[in-house]
């Protein structure tokens, strides 16, 4: 079966960010990933990684001021210096944490400004990244998401990502691929995935409606799980949903796959 990393930005929030991490392994999980780790020192963020034995799967580059609203600065032409100086922040963390990916939010498109040159803006950036963590040994990745949950973000399908990933012509630039997001926005969940499985360098899950755990929606996920494995996917994919009753208490769908053989490894 795939294996699974727990979302620390969204499952155990009953506990504090940096104790998230202990209930992840307690959990089963051996991977970890969040929106960013940029709260915390890097060693301590290291030391809470080492002291459970877990990987540090993704996180993402410095997204703007999230409290405000703000969901990544990529597209956004007046934040451009802002962003690249966040490259080399990024890079320190991911290094420290052993972190071999990272993930880059477009952002939400301002009103007023033609498309073209947000897109123009999206792709020098990412160009300029792209680079820069190629030069550290990281990969970098962006995420199509739906416009009900975040309206007005500026990258919503995979076929747009994947074009803007060939505009860019780095060997260094993955897609993220979120069921839900992609659910919403355009189905066809395993013909995507497999077709495109070359270019998908992380995979996220939360069932639709209401991003809750998988079994809670319309999403087949144990027939997507057995797709995943056949067509060869070896990368992990992030638990990324809002938990209906609790973390733990939401955790049976984790728990049986995890006792089937290999969930959690």
């Amino acid at each position: 079966m795939p294996r699974f990393s727990a979302n620390l930005s969204m499952l155990f929030g009953e506990h504090d960010f940096l104790d998230r991490f202990d209930a992840a392994a307690r959990a089963g999980f051996k991977g970890v990933e969040y929106i960013g780790p940029y709260d915390h020192a890097p060693e301590v963020v290291a030391a809470r990684l080492k002291k459970n034995g877990l990987a540090q799967v993704l996180f993402n580059l410095p997204v703007g001021d999230w409290a405000k609203g703000e969901r990544g600065i990529a597209v956004l032409p007046d934040r451009v210096p802002e962003f690249r100086q966040g490259i080399a922040r990024a890079i320190a963390y991911a290094q420290a944490l052993g972190c071999p990916q990272v993930n880059c939010l477009a952002g939400i498109a301002p009103a007023g400004v033609d498309r073209r040159v947000l897109e123009d803006v999206f792709a020098e950036n990412l160009a300029f990244a792209a680079e820069k963590l190629e030069q550290a040994g990281i990969r970098l990745l962006i995420e199509p998401i739906n416009t009900r949950d975040i309206p007005g973000f500026f990258l919503n399908y995979s076929d747009q990502a994947l074009a803007l990933i060939d505009r860019v012509g780095s060997k260094n630039l993955f897609l993220q691929y979120d069921i839900y997001h992609m659910q919403i926005m355009e189905g066809d969940l395993a013909r995507k995935i497999e077709a495109n499985l070359s270019r998908i360098a992380h995979i996220q899950l939360a069932d639709n409606p209401g991003r809750h755990e998988p079994g809670t929606g319309e999403i087949n996920y144990p027939f997507l799980y057995d797709h995943i494995d056949r067509i060869g996917y070896s990368g992990w994919i992030g638990a990324e949903y809002k938990p209906k009753a609790g973390t733990e208490a939401g955790l049976g769908w984790f728990r049986d796959l995890a006792g089937q053989g290999s969930a959690a490894a």
